[in-house]
């Protein structure tokens, strides 16, 4: 190997990693707030990357007709859980949220499906849809249960990645498509070559990390994320409402996930079962970064994506099993410094 080799690994093995960190990230977030390991995280990314791929095309994407299913079943939802009070507000607020806003955007993307909208009305609307999918999913199979160990949530999980997988198989197909580059600029410096899309991954990236950080630490609602991520039953105690900030949870991680999936569809070509292995290097992240430090599992992510291209490099057969392997260090040096663990009771 020499110098230039390197170098263009290490470049592939960062805009993997700022992918990753991104899953991470959203990862990190779900779990402090909900306690739910949320392993469709990989199917908000393919969603989001089919459905951009599918409107760039001018097929009108089934995960559109999906959202507003899901929105009846979540507004059926709230008017059973709230049958014994129901008030005018509560309904019209219901109705708003899961059947309204769900119905504009499906009428917007059969309006425009066929027609030359442009790159950035088709991303909006596939992050809206991704964003709503993933909002009804809490309401629909995580917030009747979130009072439950964390293990009933994990088996809800993997139910949820299963049941998102096969309706991605129904949308999408087996085949693989691939999206329009956000940008079709391009410069080197030295012997790299550096494209508008990859320039987009490190700035998104990037600008999300900020972002969060800046949410979290100087909103009030970003405040009350992490008092709920501390102790549920002390932010339910001092007026918190522990169930909207789960909703807000799962609605940010579903937008990461849609992002990060435009993000990469214009790189390489993405089937409808992608996403669950790209989620679960982000997983590998989180995990290294004990699924509570951001800073750390962003860094985690770019260690990820740097082994997964050097690995591919020497043994390309064994690069996924090389990159899972880094969490075993991580789990024995956790299992070690805290044999035993008491699992929280709300």
């Amino acid at each position: 190997m020499n110098t230039t080799i390197m170098l263009f690994l290490v470049q592939d093995g960062i805009t993997n990693g700022a992918i990753y960190a991104l899953l991470g990230l959203a990862l990190v977030l779900v779990f402090a707030v909900t306690r739910v390991i949320l392993i469709p995280q990989g199917e908000f990314v393919t969603y989001g990357a089919l459905t951009y791929a599918s409107l760039s095309a001018g097929q009108f994407p089934g995960t559109a007709r999906l959202a507003l299913a899901m929105g009846i079943v979540a507004f059926g939802f709230d008017i059973y859980v709230a049958r014994k009070s129901l008030r005018r507000r509560l309904v019209g607020r219901a109705i708003i949220v899961n059947i309204a806003l769900p119905a504009i955007v499906f009428a917007l993307t059969y309006a425009l499906v066929g027609h030359p909208s442009g790159i950035a009305v088709n991303i909006a609307l596939s992050l809206a849809i991704v964003a709503m999918i993933g909002l009804f999913l809490y309401r629909i199979a995580f917030q009747p249960i979130a009072h439950t160990s964390v293990l009933v949530l994990l088996i809800a999980s993997v139910g949820c990645h299963l049941a998102m997988q096969g309706f991605g198989l129904l949308f999408f197909g087996a085949e693989g498509q691939r999206g329009p580059a956000l940008s079709n600029a391009a410069f080197t410096l030295g012997p790299l070559r550096f494209t508008g899309q990859s320039i987009a991954v490190y700035v998104v990236t990037a600008a999300f990390i900020v972002g969060l950080w800046l949410f979290f630490g100087f909103t009030l609602t970003g405040k009350a994320l992490r008092a709920t991520a501390v102790n549920r039953l002390g932010a339910r105690l001092v007026g918190i409402r522990t169930t909207l900030a789960g909703q807000l949870a799962f609605l940010m991680a579903a937008l990461i996930g849609a992002v990060s999936g435009i993000l990469i569809v214009p790189i390489t070509t993405l089937y409808y079962d992608t996403g669950f292995l790209i989620g679960l290097k982000g997983f590998v992240a989180a995990i290294i970064g004990g699924l509570v430090s951001y800073p750390l599992t962003a860094v985690a992510a770019l260690v990820v994506g740097i082994v997964e291209a050097f690995s591919s490099f020497y043994a390309s057969d064994f690069k996924e099993v090389i990159v899972f392997t880094l969490i075993l260090p991580v789990l024995v040096l956790r299992s070690l410094a805290q044999p035993a663990v008491e699992e929280e009771k709300d």
